[in-house]
């Protein structure tokens, strides 16, 4: 089970944190992923982390503003997002590996 949490609305250049924490599989060997769902448009892959934290991935768009992080002893993965940009405001959703097991999602809007 996934379930994140730290969706807000935040003004445009704004930052914020949404976090996730995993249950029900061996977190610590998994990749994970968040990947977001704008209105009206497809999901769209984010950002991607090993197991160990030492590789990650980001969409083009996101780099340099957006950072994924994990922390193995509590189960949880983080997006930090910063420069907010309206075109950021989508439903985030934490994915382990694999994409068979996906969050419930969490809201950022951008405005």
């Amino acid at each position: 089970q996934l379930v994140e949490s730290g969706g807000a609305l935040v003004q445009p250049g704004g930052s914020l944190r949404v976090s996730c924490v995993a249950s029900g599989f061996v977190f610590s060997s998994n990749w994970m992923n968040w990947v977001r769902r704008a209105p009206g448009k497809d999901f769209e892959w984010v950002a991607a982390i090993s197991c160990d934290s030492r590789i990650t991935y980001y969409l083009e768009a996101v780099k340099g503003r957006f950072t994924i992080s994990r922390d193995n002893a509590q189960n949880m993965v983080y997006l930090e997002t910063g420069s907010l940009k309206e075109e950021d405001t989508a439903v985030y959703y934490c994915v382990r590996e694999g994409f068979g097991t996906w969050g419930q999602g969490t809201q950022v809007t951008v405005s």
